[in-house]
């Protein structure tokens, strides 16, 4: 009786772990999207300097508003440039396909 206890309490810890680990993502920080956070890239794009550590930083924390900059006409010609590209690259950030 007490095997069939322990096992059924086992079991109930592992659905209860597996629904938080499934509820982390929901709980993580929400982007901000704000293409004046990549101002840090701007020399790295517009010139052969590579990026800094606080531009790759801010990449990757940009990254899910990518493909909202790429829509946005305005902004389009500086995403899908060259030497955002490039700096991209850099950092390890891989830009979308939108």
């Amino acid at each position: 009786m007490k095997t069939a206890s322990g096992a059924a309490l086992c079991a109930m810890v592992v659905v209860v772990v597996a629904v938080l680990l499934c509820e982390a993502p929901l709980t993580a920080k929400a982007v901000t999207c704000n293409p004046l956070e990549l101002s840090s890239c701007l020399s790295a794009i517009t010139s052969s300097a590579q990026p800094s550590t606080t531009c790759c930083g801010k990449l990757r924390e940009q990254k899910p508003c990518l493909c909202g900059y790429i829509k946005n006409p305005n902004l389009k010609q500086y995403v899908g440039s060259p030497g955002a590209k490039k700096v991209a690259s850099t950092c390890g950030v891989s830009i979308p396909r939108c």
